[in-house]
């Protein structure tokens, strides 16, 4: 009879992960809790009729960079990744932007006197893109292919941002680099916390920051298409309680947080490692606004409508700030804000004429606070006039975000703080194993981390299958 794996949960990790078992020739079913699937990959109706919003991601380098969804044929499928003319664009006070271009001499020549130590500090691993993402995104430890490469990034990476932004003269391109590296929810002074801001940097160049046509829902329909083609099956509106209830299994893969593990899986799994999972520690949450506007943003700096991606906080400094005021668990009187505005480039997401927007501040863990006066507050700063565009808004705490994807514990999109005690194996001590044999962890809390590119669900079903016949 055909071995049979079941994965619970259809985030891009789950997919992934069902996707390399029915290569495998297992049966495979992904059992899915909510309506659609997707997890915090899918786009909905969130604001008024015609508004089509990304629930959680939106914008995709590092889905676009994926080793696995490359090897995949996802545009047979319907999905199609749409790159705004920058990559992103960062206002100032002064009216002006720093706007980061995709190719490397317009780059140079548009960061001014940092033009040469900016493509210094990113040329060695875009020009290795495929070797260089392969590695960087494979869980740790391992002996790497290319030593020299990876020893140079691992150099690079555990400085904190501070530190890295010394290479620079110009403090707009340091205000570049911070929005990048606050992508880590870490205190910019923070060991690691310059390797977000190296990953983002050289992701821009070598493969863009690209959304995908029509929403987010199209990665995951692609996903859910590759699947089907291979024989598995994606059941939604079935949420699991117990792994007992499903049956018979030669696999179950979780694309869950620990926490949820430990409740899935009972008496199935050991006591030291319940433990282990259960002390995994969430980082801080988001407070998340989605906004059906009339017109589009009125950025006092006119180079921000050539990106898709703004981020909005202003100098070095301030944004150090803001993020540290989150890390130390307290609200930034003015928080970073990162915003997307897809509908500038995709012509589907809102009625004719209309627009999208999607912004997030940082926030801390599990935070009740309402922070929609000051992320307003922020983008009028730089985009006066901003509100009167505004048609409707919908606001979404973190609890809110825990509600529609169980995954985003505490509104933590990271699915775990990524600091040094918790890098190296997130959250097992066996990467994706747990202390039943046929029981495996392949969420985003797992190597290699958060981020769409579904590194999670393929390593784990690797590891899954390498063992499935070893002997107990």
């Amino acid at each position: 009879m055909s071995r049979k794996a079941c994965v619970i949960g259809a985030g891009p990790n789950g997919l992934a992960a069902a996707i390399v078992l029915a290569k495998a020739g297992l049966q495979v079913e992904v059992l899915e809790a909510e309506t659609i699937p997707g997890g915090a990959v899918r786009t909905l109706e969130l604001t008024l009729p015609g508004f089509r919003h990304d629930f959680g991601s939106a914008v995709y380098p590092l889905a676009a960079g994926s080793p696995f969804f490359s090897s995949l044929p996802l545009r047979d499928h319907g999905l199609q990744w749409i790159h705004s003319p920058a990559a992103v664009a960062h206002p100032l006070d002064d009216g002006s932007a720093v706007v980061l271009e995709r190719d490397f001499d317009v780059a140079k020549s548009s960061l001014g006197e940092d033009g040469a130590a900016w493509i210094d500090l990113m040329r060695p691993f875009v020009d290795h893109w495929p070797e260089f993402v392969a590695e960087a995104m494979h869980p740790l430890p391992f002996i790497p292919k290319h030593p020299w490469l990876m020893t140079h990034f691992g150099m690079l990476a555990v400085q904190p941002a501070s530190l890295l932004v010394r290479r620079f003269e110009n403090d707009r391109t340091r205000a570049l680099f911070a929005g990048f590296a606050a992508h880590s929810f870490l205190r910019l002074s923070e060991p690691l916390s310059g390797a977000f801001g190296l990953l983002m940097g050289i992701s821009a160049h070598a493969v863009g920051w690209p959304i995908a046509r029509g929403g987010a829902q199209a990665l995951t329909s692609a996903l859910c298409g590759v699947l089907s083609n291979l024989g598995g099956k994606v059941v939604t509106s079935s949420p699991v309680q117990n792994l007992e209830e499903i049956g018979e299994c030669n696999l179950f893969l979780c694309d869950v947080s620990p926490g949820s593990l430990v409740k899935l899986a009972g008496e199935k799994l050991s006591r030291g490692s319940k433990l282990r999972l259960s002390g995994f520690r969430h980082g801080p949450g988001v407070f998340k606004v989605d906004y059906a506007l009339k017109s589009p943003v009125p950025w006092k700096a006119a180079e921000c409508l050539r990106a898709a991606t703004v981020h909005v906080g202003g100098s070095f400094a301030e944004i150090a700030e803001s993020e540290a005021a989150v890390r130390g668990g307290r609200i930034a009187d003015r928080p970073f804000v990162l915003v997307a505005q897809p509908s500038l480039f995709d012509d589907t997401r809102a009625p004719a004429g209309k627009h999208t927007l999607w912004a997030y501040c940082h926030v801390p863990y599990g935070s009740t606070i309402n922070m929609l006066e000051k992320i307003e507050s922020q983008i009028e700063r730089f985009a006066p006039g901003f509100r009167d565009c505004v048609l409707a808004r919908n606001v979404l705490f973190p609890a809110d975000l825990e509600r529609m994807d169980a995954n985003l514990v505490g509104g933590d999109i990271s699915a775990g703080i990524l600091d040094a005690r918790q890098i190296l194996f997130r959250p097992t001590s066996r990467q994706y194993a747990t202390s039943a044999r046929n029981i495996y962890l392949c969420s985003a809390s797992t190597p290699p981390g958060a981020g769409v590119h579904g590194m999670c669900g393929y390593h784990a079903a690797r590891m899954a299958l390498s063992r499935m016949d070893r002997p107990s």
